[in-house]
């Protein structure tokens, strides 16, 4: 039984990212996989990394929470909407203090190079945007998927990480957004 967490990164628990993570756990729990969903707007948290990684602050139960989680899966889902070619603060917020050193990542003594700590997870993105696909990586170079993916998940050993993404979505209609509530749920099925 593949364990799996689902992150929902939207701040807007009535939205299509909500849809999407409500959709990837019927899919993946039809196939016996055991599904934690975890909104980022209910969890208690200081979204600010006070004193950055050089001094630690007091680790709420919900941040160890959330830490346990993670390492518990063995693959996560994390759905956001694309807000200023990135993520919403809250996303980054759970980033910033989630996946801080000797959790996520280990610094080496006198060295550039660092220990990655979660290997042995994979991983899925699901992003909304209202700009077309082809514009966010042609003319802005994809930097929100490139941040999590490779700044944060495959910093940490998280491989490999796919990117499903979903366009034009002011635009779309309800015969589209229902499609595209059934591919999440057939990714959830194949659990990828």
């Amino acid at each position: 039984m593949k364990r799996i967490l689902i992150i929902n990164g939207h701040p807007n628990k009535e939205s299509l990212c909500s849809a999407f993570a409500q959709s990837y756990k019927k899919g993946a729990e039809s196939t016996g996989a055991q599904c934690i969903l975890l909104n980022l707007i209910d969890v208690d948290f200081n979204p600010n990394l006070l004193y950055g990684f050089q001094k630690r602050i007091a680790m709420e139960s919900d941040v160890l929470s959330m830490q346990q989680a993670i390492l518990d899966a063995q693959h996560i889902v994390i759905i956001y909407p694309n807000w200023w070619s990135t993520y919403p603060a809250i996303v980054k917020a759970f980033v910033d203090r989630v996946f801080i050193p000797k959790f996520a990542f280990s610094y080496r003594d006198n060295s550039i190079f660092i220990d990655r700590l979660l290997k042995g997870r994979s991983a899925r993105l699901i992003v909304t945007m209202d700009s077309p696909g082809w514009y966010y990586s042609l003319f802005m170079k994809s930097p929100g998927h490139n941040s999590m993916k490779k700044g944060v998940l495959e910093f940490c050993g998280i491989k490999p990480v796919k990117i499903t993404e979903f366009n034009m979505i002011k635009t779309s209609n309800q015969q589209k957004r229902i499609k595209w509530i059934t591919q999440v749920e057939e990714l959830g099925q194949k659990q990828i």
